[in-house]
């Protein structure tokens, strides 16, 4: 019974495979009509011929091929020893730097590469707020008064004496900071007011403590903190009258560098050549090699700074640079000696290769005092 007849029997639909069989004949051609029209061969387009096969002649032998893989070999073999060689060069010359800085370390203690880069940032603030407006300078001014301070009271606290830190940062910001703008007789009042105010303050918390201690170290007390207002702020608020005047932000500029140079010429005399002690029991590191190229460092930046800045005769410069060495040598000494008696090698730690603010300030806020002077006596701008 064909598959028609049986859908016609049990109505089971057929499936698919019986159902293409019975679309197609027997002699496997396929069935035509209209939905579906008759297969036209001709409309099939011809095959494309074959690419034609290479010739055997044009085929690397298989010498060649592991001729070539080896000078491939041969060449990356070559680059790797080159760059192998220059690693090995490179790690060396690092190696050196490390050695040659460790042992400026322990010669100078210090990390040169670090104290110049900060040292050069410093030099930028400075100059920008000097070339740009002298007025900048005074916030700067008034922030290094208050970093002294603060590092000088802690230093002191740390050695036993009783230094009240929120007086003396009271004190310090209300000298320094109308200093710019005030008569130079109003600055000695408010000198004489911040002294009296942090003795004071002294006097009257030993009172209210009476923890027993002496009178003489309670006197020693005060005038400790008396001094603090007339090392650090006082000398910072010179430098804003000397900033104030006529073309005074040349001379600010110029003192301090004469300062900075006198320092580096210090330094690398000392680390070169430096042999003979200055003063061993205060600051051993010093040396006279030292100071003769603190010498010749600051005379010629004060006669450079005199003939192409302040419009002065070269002579006017070499007092200057004399002056302001002078001046900074002995801020230099003072401060190595404060730091003797109280038993510590920097006043802080937070400004790496340096140590602390203070220790960088030592030789510029004494010479504060010598540049407003040779401003009075040497300044063209200045109308006696």
């Amino acid at each position: 019974m064909s598959d028609d007849s049986r859908e016609a029997v049990d109505g089971t639909p057929p499936g698919r495979r019986e159902a293409r069989g019975s679309a197609t004949p027997s002699d496997g051609v396929p069935l035509a009509d209209e939905a579906f029209p008759a297969f036209d061969a001709s409309s099939i387009p011809p095959r494309p011929s074959l690419p034609a096969p290479v010739q055997s002649d044009a085929l690397l032998s298989t010498g060649e091929h592991n001729a070539i893989r080896e000078q491939w070999r041969a060449a990356r073999d070559e680059l790797g020893s080159h760059v192998s060689h220059a690693r090995d060069q490179l790690d060396q010359a690092n190696e050196r730097i490390k050695q040659r800085n460790e042992r400026i370390k322990q010669r100078t203690g210090r990390d040169l590469i670090l104290a110049i880069g900060i040292g050069l940032a410093f030099g930028a603030a400075l100059l920008a707020s000097l070339l740009f407006d002298k007025v900048y300078f005074v916030p700067l001014a008034l922030a290094a008064a208050l970093l002294g301070v603060y590092e000088v009271t802690l230093a002191l606290r740390g050695a036993g004496r009783r230094i009240d830190l929120a007086p003396q940062l009271i004190a310090a910001a209300l000298l320094v900071g109308p200093a710019y703008f005030v008569e130079i007789w109003l600055v000695w009042v408010m000198l004489f007011l911040a002294v009296a105010f942090v003795i004071v303050w002294r006097l009257v918390a030993q009172m209210v403590e009476k923890d027993g201690r002496t009178y003489g170290d309670v006197l020693s007390d005060a005038v400790i903190g008396g001094f603090v207002q007339i090392y650090v702020p006082f000398l910072a608020a010179v430098a804003l009258i000397l900033l104030r005047q006529e073309g005074g932000q040349w001379w600010v500029l110029s003192f301090i560098a004469i300062a900075v140079a006198a320092d580096t010429g210090a330094y690398a005399a000392g680390l070169a050549f430096g042999k003979h002690p200055m003063a061993p029991r205060i600051s051993p590191k010093k040396t006279w090699e030292g100071f003769a190229g603190a010498v010749v460092a600051s005379i010629t930046a004060g006669v450079l700074l005199a003939l192409f800045l302040l419009e002065l005769p070269w002579w006017a410069g070499a007092i200057f640079g004399v002056a302001i060495l002078l001046s900074a040598t002995l801020g230099d000494l003072a401060e190595s000696m404060l730091k003797r008696d109280i038993g510590i090698k920097d006043m802080s730690s937070w400004l790496p290769g340096h140590g602390g603010l203070l220790d960088r300030l030592d030789s510029i806020l004494p010479s504060t005092i010598p540049g407003l002077c040779l401003y009075f006596l040497l300044s063209p701008w200045v109308v006696l």
